[in-house]
């Protein structure tokens, strides 16, 4: 049985959107962090949030 990294929520507060430096909300079902701001939604890996625009999924 695998576990998977959970994310550290407390990171959240030190982290901003790479775009609009705008505050990220966290979507703990699927694992990503949300920027409202930009429309986009970073993923979280392993317990690490990947920041980068290039692999940030499109949201409404």
């Amino acid at each position: 049985m695998t576990d998977t990294p959970q994310f550290d929520r407390r990171m959240l507060e030190a982290l901003v959107c790479p775009v609009t430096q705008a505050v990220l909300s966290y979507d703990a079902e699927k694992q990503e962090l949300i920027s409202k701001a930009a429309h986009l939604a970073f993923p979280i890996r392993d317990g690490i949030p990947i920041m980068l625009v290039s692999e940030a999924r499109q949201i409404d």
